[in-house]
């Protein structure tokens, strides 16, 4: 398995794990539970985007094309 693989099979493992994590903190009740998976989720997005810098680096991960103007005030009115 080459480098760029192994780096998107992280990647894509840890966005999954933050989903997750975001469900647990939603339905926490216990504040030390939730507070600790926060914590938890909180390092992992460090994690993310470090290694997401890295991959940007080396040409493993090409972002999509920034949205317009338009685009981004036509999501705006249909979200209001």
């Amino acid at each position: 398995m080459d480098e760029k693989t192994m780096v998107n099979d992280i990647l894509s493992g840890v966005k999954a794990s933050l989903t997750t994590y975001q469900g647990v903190i939603s339905e926490a009740e216990n504040m030390q539970l939730r507070q600790t998976i926060q914590q938890i989720r909180n390092n992992d997005e460090s994690f993310q985007y470090e290694l997401f810098k890295v991959a940007q680096t080396k040409g493993y991960y090409k972002p999509a094309q920034a949205a317009t103007i338009t685009e981004i005030q036509t999501v705006k009115n249909e979200l209001q």
